[in-house]
């Protein structure tokens, strides 16, 4: 089982600071940034989560799964713990080619690539396996493939657990007990329209500022999953956290396609698959990750509250009946279904 320590960044992790290393990829920007990224093959990879996290271990395992495969012809540098800014930061390096590769959450996603919108949508997979079957098929690779609209390349879809909120002031066990409270949100339309519909008022923010927003009551709560609650330190200050598994959204592994373009094509189609076979890997300290975190928290205090998941599901449903509209929607929502 892991332990907060191997869960929690340290300060030597967090020693090289994100001006320092933001400021060495900016000046070399743009086209010289991808021959950069490209020639010495030693590609940078970014991530906010801390150094054990599931997504993190996951492309160190790319990273050493390379070396042995190319002698060190071709590796990742990894940054995590935030030091590279925020995910739409790190997002907008990639799409420039002055970043390799990113793990974002796919709600940062959403408003610029519409192949995602139907992943942070409320109540469209029913639990983590439905999930997990509809990645591995057909509906998963649409997803990935529609990266590409965007300077892109898909290269894996990483759990990130169900959603559900948390706050510091009481316990929340049907939508009417969400009104009022300001919530903290990924910086998603859908995520927004979401809260709002339950009641509550929606609070766009980066992740790295929840803690500090709990702090000094901008915010009364957020909603996320287990391991990011406790990595995070959220629980310190929001203990009432309710089990609403309203959203499934993943996480997803991103490339630069200026940069993989520019690879040998025996590098970069190694690579990809080697990404797409990390997500074994990953689930696994997911999973274990969940276990560690969930157990860590209700040890500290947090309470866990069931809710009126029925309630929930009715509060949103014109919003998603509004989404599934749109036929491009539509027809992934019916594909995904397919896989329940």
């Amino acid at each position: 089982m892991m332990t907060r320590r191997e869960l929690v960044p340290t300060r030597r992790e967090l020693a090289l600071t994100r001006r320092e290393l933001v400021k060495g990829i900016a000046a070399g920007a743009a086209a010289a940034s991808v021959r950069a990224e490209a020639s010495g093959a030693v590609l940078r990879a970014a991530d906010v989560h801390p150094g054990n996290y599931p997504t993190v271990a996951a492309v160190q395992w790319i990273d050493a799964q390379l070396r042995e495969r190319f002698g060190g012809e071709i590796a990742l540098t990894i940054y995590h713990s935030g030091v590279l800014g925020s995910e739409k930061d790190t997002l907008d390096l990639a799409r420039i080619g002055a970043l390799a590769v990113t793990r974002v959450h796919s709600s940062v996603l959403n408003n610029a690539l519409p192949v995602t919108r139907i992943l942070s949508l409320p109540y469209v997979f029913d639990s983590t396996e439905h999930m997990r079957r509809a990645f591995d098929g057909s509906f998963g690779d649409a997803i990935l493939a529609g990266c590409a609209e965007r300077g892109l390349l898909g290269l894996a879809i990483y759990d990130s657990g169900s959603r559900n909120f948390y706050n510091t002031r009481r316990a929340v066990e049907t939508p009417r007990d969400l009104h009022g409270l300001k919530l903290r949100v990924p910086q998603s339309d859908i995520f927004m329209e979401s809260v709002a519909a339950l009641g509550a008022s929606p609070t766009p923010l980066a992740y790295g500022a929840v803690f500090s927003s709990l702090q000094t009551h901008l915010i009364d709560g957020a909603e996320n999953n287990w391991p990011s609650y406790y990595t995070s330190r959220h629980f310190e200050m929001a203990r009432h956290w309710s089990e609403t598994e309203h959203a499934y959204a993943p996480d997803m592994l991103l490339m630069s396609k200026r940069v993989a373009d520019a690879l040998p094509a025996e590098q970069r189609e190694f690579l990809v698959a080697t990404a797409r076979r990390s997500v074994t890997l990953m689930r696994e300290r997911w999973d274990e990750t969940v276990r560690a975190s969930r157990q860590s928290v209700l040890d500290a205090g947090a309470t866990v509250r069931a809710v009126d998941k029925a309630a929930f599901k009715q509060a949103v449903q014109p919003l998603l009946d509004r989404y599934l509209r749109d036929p491009s929607i539509r027809a992934l929502y019916d594909e995904l279904r397919g896989f329940a």
